[in-house]
C-alpha cells in the first residue's frame, strides 16, 4: 500500500505529461466516470488523492473540489466497507489476545476518535488507503471515520487543487508537486499539527491508567 501508489504515480505522471491536450479537451462528463474509477483506485492504495488533487486542479481549477471531496468519501467508504469482509472484529480479538496492551489503546481510541482520525487525515504524508483501513480495522464507527475524513482532507486538498492551479506546465508540477514557498510552508504546518495532535494521543498516559 506503500510502494505500490509511488508506481502507479509515475505511470501516471507520465501518461498525463505525454497527453496533455487530450486531457484539457475532455468533457465534463468524462471527468466525472473518470473520477468514479479513481474512487474505486484510490480505496485500492493505487492512486493517492492528493496527487490526484494536483492533476484535476491543473485541469480543472476550482470546480474539481466537489468531485475531489467525492472521490474521498467513497475510497473512504469503500475501504470502510472491505475492512469487514477481512473480518476485523476477528483481528482485533486476535491482537488483544496476544497483545493486552492493544485493549488500552483501543478504550483511548474510542474515545478520541474523531480527534486522531481528523489528525490522521490532515496529514499530506501519511498513506490514504492505509489510514483508513487501519480505523477501519481498529473499529471506529463510520459516522467518525467520515466527519474526521472530511475535515482532515479539506485542508489538504484545497491545498493540491490551489498549487495545480496556478502552475503553468503540468510536467513541473508533477515533477515538483511541492514548488513554491507558501505550498511547503503550509505543508510543513500540517504535517507539524498533525504530528502534534496524535503524538498527544499516545502520550496522555492518564487514559491508559483509568
Amino acid at each position: 500500500m506503500t510502494v505500490v501508489p509511488l508506481v502507479t504515480t509515475s505511470i501516471l505522471t507520465a501518461w498525463a505529461i505525454n497527453h496533455e491536450k487530450l486531457l484539457r479537451t475532455l468533457p465534463f462528463e468524462w471527468w466525472l466516470g473518470i473520477t468514479f474509477i479513481l474512487t474505486i483506485t484510490s480505496s485500492a492504495a493505487l492512486t493517492p488523492p492528493t496527487f490526484l488533487a494536483l492533476v484535476y486542479g491543473y485541469f480543472l481549477g476550482w470546480s474539481s473540489l466537489p468531485m475531489l471531496f467525492g472521490l474521498n468519501l467513497g475510497a473512504i467508504a469503500i475501504i470502510y466497507v472491505s475492512a469487514h469482509f477481512l473480518h476485523a472484529e476477528s483481528i482485533r480479538s486476535y491482537l488483544i489476545q496476544i497483545y493486552p496492551q492493544v485493549s488500552n489503546l483501543l478504550r483511548r481510541f474510542y474515545k478520541n476518535e474523531l480527534r486522531l482520525i481528523f489528525f490522521a487525515k490532515l496529514s499530506p504524508v501519511l498513506p490514504f488507503a492505509i489510514t483508513n483501513l487501519f480505523f477501519a480495522m481498529a473499529g471506529a464507527r463510520f459516522k467518525q471515520v467520515l466527519a474526521g475524513g472530511t475535515l482532515g482532507m479539506i485542508p489538504r486538498t484545497v491545498l493540491a487543487v490551489w498549487a495545480g492551479k496556478e502552475a503553468q506546465d503540468i510536467r513541473y508540477l508533477l515533477e515538483h508537486p511541492n514548488e513554491g514557498l507558501t505550498t511547503k510552508i503550509i505543508l510543513i504546518v500540517l504535517i507539524v499539527i498533525s504530528t502534534v495532535g496524535i503524538g498527544y494521543f499516545f502520550k496522555d498516559k492518564k487514559i491508559v491508567e483509568s
